[in-house]
C-alpha cells in the first residue's frame, strides 16, 4: 500500500524537489504552500510523470487556524500522513534594531510555532498507527546565534532542538524525527530574505535544492535524528561546541555581514 506524504513550503526549493523525490519513488502527496497556481502546476507535472496521486491545500501557515485547516482537510479526505515534511520557513537579514516587527513576528509564527503544531496535530495519528516519519527542516544555522539573522538563526536552533528531543521522547513508537541541517542552498531563500549582499552566498557556488533534498530524503528514511547536509558544514558545525561563545558570534558575523 502505498505511503503519503505532506509537505509544507511545497511551492519551490527545497520543498519542490523533495516532492519531486518522493513522487518519484511512488509516494502520494498532499502539497501545501500559499502560492495555489505553483502548487497546482507542480501537481499536475508529478500526476502525469509519476503517476501518483498529489493534493493541494493552498494555506499560509503563519496562521494557526490555516495550520489546523490542513490538518482537519486531511481528516475529512481521509488522507493518512505517514511522512510529514515542515519545511516552510523564511529569513530577513539585517540588524534586530532595524527590523520589521510584523515580519519577524510572522517568521517566529512560520518557523517555530506552525511547525510545532503540525508535528502536535500529526504525530499522535502517526503513534496510534505505530508507524511515521517526520522531517523538521532547520539549518546549519541552528548550531550558533547569527548577528544579522538574530531570529532567524534561532528560530532554527529551536526546531533543532525540538526534534532532537521528541525524536528521543517518541523512541520505540515506530516514529522517527528528523532535523535535516542545510547550509546555504541554491534557492529563492537568499532573496526572500534580502541576503543576496551576504558574504555568506555572493559568488559562491552553492548546492542544489535537489542535492539537499535527496539528502534529506534518505536520511529521514535511515530514521536519522539529525543530517547536516555537506562535510563542511558537519565540520562547522560540531566545530563550534568547542570555541568559546564570543568568539561563536564575531566568527558568524564575519560570515553573516555584506560583502564589500
Amino acid at each position: 500500500m502505498r505511503k503519503t506524504a505532506l509537505i509544507t513550503g511545497a511551492s519551490s526549493g527545497i520543498g519542490l524537489e523533495l516532492a519531486r523525490v518522493m513522487a518519484r519513488e511512488q509516494i502520494d502527496l498532499v502539497l501545501v504552500a500559499r502560492n495555489q497556481e505553483a502548487l497546482e502546476q507542480l501537481q499536475e507535472s508529478l500526476q502525469v510523470e509519476h503517476s501518483v496521486s498529489a493534493h493541494v491545500i493552498p494555506a499560509d501557515l503563519s496562521n494557526m487556524e490555516e495550520v489546523r485547516k490542513v490538518y482537519s482537510t486531511c481528516q475529512k479526505e481521509g488522507w493518512k500522513i505517514d511522512y510529514l515534511i515542515n519545511n516552510a520557513g523564511f529569513g530577513d537579514f539585517g540588524f534586530f534594531v532595524e527590523s520589521d516587527w510584523e515580519k519577524t513576528a510572522g517568521m517566529i509564527d512560520l518557523n517555530i510555532k506552525s511547525l510545532t503544531l503540525l508535528c502536535k496535530l500529526f504525530i499522535p495519528d502517526m503513534v496510534t498507527k505505530k508507524y511515521g516519519k517526520v522531517m523538521n527542516v532547520a539549518s546549519t544555522a541552528a548550531f550558533q546565534p547569527g548577528p544579522t539573522m538574530a531570529v532567524y538563526f534561532a528560530s532554527k536552533a529551536y526546531v533543532l532542538h525540538f526534534s532532537e528531543a521528541i525524536y528521543n521522547e517518541l523512541k520505540d513508537t515506530g516514529v522517527t524525527v528528523t532535523a535535516l541541517c542545510p547550509g546555504a542552498t541554491e534557492s529563492n531563500f537568499q532573496k526572500a530574505a534580502a541576503m543576496e549582499e551576504s558574504k555568506l552566498v555572493k559568488n559562491k557556488k552553492l548546492p542544489t535544492s535537489l542535492e539537499v533534498a535527496e539528502y534529506g530524503y534518505k536520511a529521514m528514511m535511515k530514521g536519522k535524528m539529525t543530517a547536516i547536509h555537506g562535510f563542511k558544514n558537519y565540520l562547522l558545525a560540531n566545530s563550534v561546541r568547542f570555541a568559546p561563545r564570543s568568539l561563536t558570534v564575531a566568527l558568524a558575523r564575519k560570515i553573516q555581514d555584506k560583502a564589500k
